[in-house]
């Protein structure tokens, strides 16, 4: 049986695991991400993550794949009560965060998903053309109508976070309980430190994404040999140059001593650091997933976790 952490000051409980749904519709076709979604469930899963951008970078997609990917299996196998979902506005189209878009693109997203209500809905990205208290106003409204249950913010910085979450306070609106941001072994500078501390000091549930740093931390890219593996290549050479040899090093030592994979170490080290409730990772085959699934029993020692830490500082 998983043991499901309380996200943040919601009333929502998670795995130390959440599966990416961008993916879906994408590099995962309809049978691929069925497989996936069903195998993440079986093995303790709880929270699925998506947004109404995935796939839009997609020559010939609008975005709303991975929704509507999603929607199609929950319709095929009602396992609605078994998950929450989560998802995302703010990064398709030009209006951001603007209260009618919001209000809008939440519909739209119920609608692809073919659900009632999303159980933890973001503001993709921070958009300062609008007052903070207007969108979360419009959020508020969402949460009036049982269309949302928990807001979070993804890609906010600290002092953005703060100040919406004082006006939250100041006029009666739903403050964000939970954080998404980027970090991970390799790219830790967006979130340790004053963002971190925030998160920590109010209890906001923190589900950090490119938990693997797009495939890095699983040791597939060790030289510039390997940068030719995927498109994401050239990414790879600059966390070669950097500390990322350094931190494959020490996660290599880590496997030899707990017979664990690289991501799943990776994944566990992230869902041990202060603040955060569960890192997101997504994948496109079954045994992809059930190596992931392999990160929400691995503890890792203090001596480990300090390797791992030192490695990447």
């Amino acid at each position: 049986m998983t043991h499901l952490r309380r996200l943040g000051a919601t009333d929502l409980h998670i795995a130390p695991l959440v599966l990416g749904g961008n993916v879906f519709g994408w590099t995962a076709d309809r049978d691929a991400s069925f497989a996936v979604l069903d195998a993440f469930v079986a093995g303790g899963g709880t929270l699925i993550d998506t947004a109404d951008v995935y796939s839009a970078w997609i020559p010939g997609h609008q975005g709303g794949e991975s929704e509507s990917m999603i929607g199609e299996w929950l319709s095929a196998n009602g396992k609605r009560a078994d998950v929450l979902i989560a998802t995302k506005v703010g990064m398709l189209g030009e209006e951001k965060l603007a209260p009618a878009h919001i209000a809008a693109a939440c519909d739209a997203s119920l609608q692809r998903l073919g659900i009632d209500t999303i159980d933890l809905y973001f503001a993709h990205q921070d958009d300062d053309t609008v007052a903070q208290e207007d969108a979360l106003a419009a959020f508020g409204k969402l949460i009036d109508a049982g269309k949302i249950r928990a807001l979070g913010a993804s890609n906010f910085h600290a002092t953005r976070l703060k100040s919406a979450n004082d006006a939250a306070k100041a006029h009666g609106l739903p403050h964000y309980h939970v954080l998404q941001p980027e970090y991970n072994l390799v790219s830790r500078h967006k979130f340790e430190g004053e963002l971190q501390n925030y998160c920590v000091t109010n209890n906001i549930g923190v589900v950090p994404y490119y938990g693997l740093a797009s495939g890095f931390l699983t040791g597939k890219y060790r030289s510039a040999d390997d940068l030719g593996k995927s498109v994401r290549g050239g990414r790879m050479s600059a966390l070669l140059e950097g500390s990322g040899k350094d931190v494959l090093a020490a996660m290599d030592g880590v496997a030899a001593e707990t017979g664990a994979s690289l991501a799943q170490i990776a994944l566990a080290w992230l869902a041990a650091q202060p603040g955060v409730t569960a890192p997101i990772a997504s994948a496109t085959s079954v045994a992809q997933v059930e190596d992931l699934l392999g990160a929400m029993t691995l503890e890792l020692s203090a001596d480990q976790l300090e390797q791992l830490s030192t490695a990447g500082a």
